[in-house]
Parts: structure tokens; sequence; C-alpha cells
């Protein structure tokens, strides 16, 4: 268990990584455009279409980063004045039940992207990106995401983690 925790925990830290190389890009990308398009009166073909789907990966790809570091929005309000068992069982059931909708949010995604890759989807544009490539980043983040879920599980029932990062006992 301790090195499924630890693989996971490193591979999000990877993705993290990913995405906010992702988000460099877009704004590279961005700065070249407008290079392109302002100073040089060059047209721009594939600039806006690269940073809309970079900024989108990085969302995605970065999803499970956010959860490591325990980002995503939290109303601690009600945790800070749980007893301790109760935040355990308040942590698990919010966990489990994020999960379970990770869990229908990845089989979709990944149906979509198997359909783009059969199919030979590709973007109506100039550029006419495959469109798997584009869902790809949404089937992978939201896959790690069901394993970063699964594994914050594991250390809350293992006691590794404390729910919501509280001790037992400590309050306001």
């Amino acid at each position: 268990m301790e090195s499924f925790i630890n693989t996971i925990k490193k591979l999000s830290q990877a993705f993290g990584v990913m995405a906010v190389l992702l988000l460099a890009a877009a704004m590279l990308v961005v700065c070249q455009q407008v290079f392109m398009r302002y100073v040089l009166g060059a047209s721009t073909v594939w600039q806006t279409e690269f940073v809309t789907y970079a900024i989108v990966a990085a969302t995605f790809i970065g999803s499970p980063y956010v959860l490591l570091r325990r980002g995503h929005v939290n109303v601690d309000l009600v945790p800070l004045y749980l007893p301790h068992k109760a935040r355990m069982v308040l942590a698990l059931v919010a966990s489990v039940a994020a999960l379970l909708f990770c869990l229908a949010l990845a089989w979709t995604s990944y149906e979509l992207w198997h359909e783009a890759w059969v199919g030979n989807w590709r973007t109506p544009t100039v550029w006419a990106l495959p469109l798997w490539i584009a869902y790809l980043p949404m089937a992978l983040g939201i896959g790690l995401l069901c394993l970063q879920y699964i594994a914050d599980i594991l250390a809350l029932v293992s006691g590794r983690d404390m729910p919501f990062g509280l001790k037992p006992g400590e309050h306001p």
C-alpha cells in the first residue's frame, strides 16, 4: 500500500510539472502569435487552437497534483467543529463520492478519446488537429485523479493522513 501511495504521489507531481509546462508553452505561443500578427503582419493558423487545448489540457493534467496538495475548493468550517471520528467519516464519504464522480468522468473521457482515435476525428479548422490529441489529457488527468483519490482514501484508512489535515482534538 505504501508503494502504491508513493507511486501515485510521484505521478501526480510529474503531472503537475507537465501542467506548468503546458501553461508556459501556451504563454509563449500567445507571445509568438502577437508578434507574428501585429509586428510582422503575418497570418496565424494554429496558435489560438493550440493555446485553447494547452490550457484545457493543463487543467485536466494538473488536477491530480491539485488534489495531492489539497488545493481543490473545500469548505472546512464543518470539519473544524466535528469530533475526530465524524471528521473521518465525512472525509471518507466525500472522497468516495468524488471518486465515483471521477470514475464516471474517466470512463466517459476514455470513450470520447477512443471514438476520436478510431474515427480519426479532426478539428474543423485549417490546422485540422486530430481530436484524440486534444481528448487524451482529459482521460489521463481524470484517470490519475481517480488513482489519487484511491491513494488518499487508503492514506486516511491506514492513518497515514488525518482527515482534513486536522489531528484528533484539534479545533480553532
